[in-house]
């Protein structure tokens, strides 16, 4: 592995902290539900795709802008899959929230209309998403009365299973993003276990992956940013009978990356940087 790109550290770690804190004072685009998505995506920090801002109120309020850090080759992936079961699919965003996740979907070639419990805690960003693929409805899963291809149930609410209301619109795939990371109390972050192995007939699982965000993944490079626990974030496509057989091919298209890929790039190579250094004895 090169760590060439870390002789440049210094300057990119000084860009990244400006960044973070321009988010912190409310000076970056993203909370300017005006802006173009396009602009409020652009120097999104990864900081706040794994924290929320110092002065969110979690009393009153969500994340500030999503559980967690989308990667661009998972989402085209998805999108993929959602592009194979209509010509012009439609996505129910099942706990769309601020709708950011699901616009990277929708953007890679499908409609996403975004459920947003009327009861549910809003983000702290409340709309971040794309009006030229997304939309949002104010329903409940069970109340929802729209035609679509398929669910996307990314972060289920925790210590529910929903998967029975999913289910009943019969939806040609669903998609479930989730971690089995419990709270100090025992209790799932996010939904319940049987709601994403225990799918009903005719469904079958097609596709799972996962991704470890390490523990401590901006702290253990720039102490002075807070440190994280060890995340593992799994994803899971069910499909209906028709689709079972249904596969992405070898070569899928390439695209660009989300710029809070390039500041997860630079975390991880350092963080193998130094634990090459901690195995050499050279750093403790």
């Amino acid at each position: 592995m090169s760590f060439e790109k870390l002789r440049d550290m210094d300057t990119f770690t000084d860009a990244m902290f400006n960044r973070i804190v321009a988010f912190q004072e409310r000076k970056h685009p993203a909370w300017d539900q005006s802006s173009p998505f396009d602009e409020r995506i652009r120097d999104l920090p990864l900081h706040y795709l794994i924290f929320s801002n110092a002065d969110r109120d979690p009393a009153r309020y969500r994340q500030t802008v999503a559980p967690y850090y989308p990667l661009s080759d998972e989402i085209r992936r998805i999108a993929g899959y959602v592009r194979l079961v209509a010509d012009a699919p439609v996505v129910a965003d099942m706990h769309g929230g601020n709708g950011f996740i699901g616009s990277l979907i929708g953007r890679e070639g499908a409609k996403v209309i975004g459920v947003r419990d009327p009861s549910a805690k809003p983000n702290q960003i409340e709309d971040f998403y794309d009006p030229a693929c997304y939309e949002v409805r104010q329903t409940t899963i069970a109340g929802i009365d729209f035609s679509f291809d398929v669910a996307f149930s990314s972060w289920m609410p925790a210590g529910v299973n929903q998967t029975p209301d999913i289910v009943k619109h019969r939806p040609k795939l669903i998609v479930f993003v989730f971690t089995d990371h419990v709270d100090n109390d025992g209790k799932p972050q996010t939904g319940v276990p049987a709601a994403f192995t225990h799918l009903p007939e005719p469904y079958r699982m097609i596709e799972e992956w996962s991704i470890t965000r390490p523990r401590n993944i901006l702290h253990d490079i720039w102490p002075d940013l807070t440190p994280s626990l060890e995340e593992i974030r799994h994803t899971r496509i069910y499909a209906d009978t028709p689709y079972h057989a249904i596969c992405l091919p070898d070569e899928q298209s390439a695209g660009g990356s989300y710029d809070w890929e390039g500041e997860l790039e630079m975390a991880l190579l350092a963080l193998q940087a130094k634990h090459s250094l901690r195995a050499t004895g050279l750093v403790s």
